[in-house]
C-alpha cells in the first residue's frame, strides 16, 4: 500500500468518527499562529491544540517574509468579509524553534533565501538567521512596524526547543 492509500483510509477514518461539521472559519481563540514547515515543530502537538482553535500559517523558518504579509493582508480582509473583527484579544504568535533547517539554506543557497525574505543577498546577515532568538525578535518588531497587521492585536514571540520540547516566550506579549 504506498503513502496515499494510507492517508485515503485515514481520511475515511476521521470523515466517520472525528469530522465537526460546526467549526467556524475564525479560530475560537482568536488566534494566528506563524511557525516553521518543520514536522517537528507543529503547532497542533507542541501547544495542545485543539481543532479550530488557532489558525496556523507555516513556512520556511516560520518568518516574516513578503508572501506572510501579503497573507495577512487577504486574511484581514476575508475576517472582515466573514463578520469579524480585531478585538483587544485577538493574538497574533509567532514560533520559532531550534535547529532549524532554515541556516541550511542560508549557508548553501544564501541567493534563494534572500529572496524568500524579501531581501538582498548581501542583507541576510541582520536577519539573525542561526539565532531563533534574536530571529523572532527581529519577526515581531518587523510585524509592529509593518502594515500587514492592523490594530487589535496582541503579539509575541515564541521559541520550540526541538531538544526538550519547551516553549519559552523570547518576546512577552503587547499589544500593536
Amino acid at each position: 500500500m504506498d503513502y496515499l492509500d494510507t492517508l485515503m483510509r485515514r481520511n475515511v477514518e476521521f470523515a466517520d468518527r472525528g469530522f465537526n461539521p460546526t467549526l467556524r472559519m475564525m479560530p475560537t481563540s482568536k488566534s494566528l499562529i506563524i511557525g516553521c514547515v518543520d514536522p517537528r515543530v507543529d503547532p497542533m502537538d507542541i501547544l495542545k491544540l485543539a481543532p479550530g482553535e488557532a489558525a496556523i500559517f507555516r513556512n520556511v523558518g516560520g518568518r516574516v517574509t513578503p508572501a506572510l504579509s501579503e497573507t495577512l493582508q487577504i486574511l484581514r480582509t476575508v475576517k472582515h468579509a466573514a463578520g469579524g473583527n480585531s478585538g483587544p484579544d485577538s493574538n497574533l504568535i509567532v514560533l520559532h524553534h531550534t535547529d532549524c533547517g532554515i541556516k541550511h539554506c542560508y549557508c548553501h543557497e544564501p541567493e534563494l533565501l534572500a529572496k524568500h525574505m524579501g531581501v538582498k543577498t548581501d542583507e541576510l546577515d541582520t536577519l539573525e538567521i542561526n539565532d531563533p532568538y534574536k530571529a523572532v525578535a527581529l519577526d515581531v518588531a518587523a510585524l509592529r512596524a509593518g502594515p500587514a497587521v492592523s490594530g487589535g492585536y496582541t503579539v509575541s514571540g515564541l521559541v520550540y526547543d526541538v531538544a526538550t520540547g519547551k516553549v519559552e516566550v523570547v518576546v512577552p506579549p503587547s499589544r500593536l
